[in-house]
């Protein structure tokens, strides 16, 4: 619906008032107005905001909502873009259900102190729900260390797989010593891995790619911390806690989507 005729002036005049205000270009239209014209706009613009700066405020909030509106949007758009890599990749662990209908993948890094919390929440939705699997992507962005419990931690799933790897996870998520190679294969030695055998898998090339492909999943998802979870088409970021992880999964059971209309 166009402006009435009588009104477009005024709301000429505001646009640029604005664009003179916040310094923005508005081609020649900005270059028309005297000096005079520009200070006078430029004051009434400012008094206005002064007595009414509840709109700087609303403003902010209605581009936040957009904003956030847009990435989610963006996420949904490349979990469905990268679906076989982020559920059914090769190079992925899988615990709970490994049949299960529903899946729930965790973006981890071994020493992620809310990872190390939501180990709890992501045991319980195992036992709770007995058609649930679990891919479990490491996801190592916090520095060296982070990097060689993963490498390691990767190599282990050639001896490991199901609740014996689960176990791994466990000791190696809830350790007291911060995670790196040392602390991995300490873990991996207490679980009873061959250490011969994984200190030889440990530097093949298929190790890093499969870290390399978690990396790209990340970026595609635009994940920049941990934990991160995917659940149907919906990304969680964040230690979200059990009664969101719990609700997401059985809307999924209930109409295939992680939130039901």
């Amino acid at each position: 619906m166009s402006l009435p005729a009588f009104l477009r002036p005024v709301a000429t005049v505001a646009a640029l008032g604005l664009a003179v205000f916040f310094g923005a270009p508005v081609g020649d239209a900005r270059a028309q107005m005297s000096a005079s014209q520009k200070a006078e706009v430029q004051s009434i613009i400012k008094d206005y905001l002064l007595s009414n700066p509840e709109v700087l405020r609303d403003a902010m909030i209605e581009l936040d909502r957009r904003e956030k509106a847009e990435a989610e949007s963006a996420r949904t758009r490349a979990v469905a873009e990268l679906k076989p890599l982020i559920y059914d990749s090769k190079n992925q662990t899988v615990v709970g259900n490994p049949n299960g209908k529903i899946t729930l993948v965790e973006f981890f890094d071994y020493n992620c102190s809310y990872c190390k919390k939501s180990l709890d929440d992501m045991a319980k939705l195992i036992k709770a729900n007995p058609d649930l699997r679990i891919v479990l992507k490491d996801f190592p962005v916090l520095g060296p260390g982070s990097v060689e419990a993963a490498q390691v931690a990767t190599a282990v799933r050639n001896q490991l797989s199901g609740d014996k790897y689960w176990a791994f996870h466990s000791k190696l998520l809830m350790s007291r010593a911060p995670a790196s190679k040392a602390s991995a294969l300490a873990a991996a030695k207490e679980s009873g891995v061959d250490m011969d055998r994984l200190n030889k898998d440990v530097d093949r090339p298929d190790v890093h790619a499969a870290i390399e492909e978690v990396m790209k999943i990340a970026d595609g998802l635009s994940l920049t911390g941990t934990p991160s979870f995917v659940v149907g088409d919906d990304v969680v970021v964040g230690a979200v806690g059990y009664d969101e992880l719990k609700a997401k999964v059985d809307n999924v059971r209930k109409c295939g989507k992680a939130a039901c209309g």
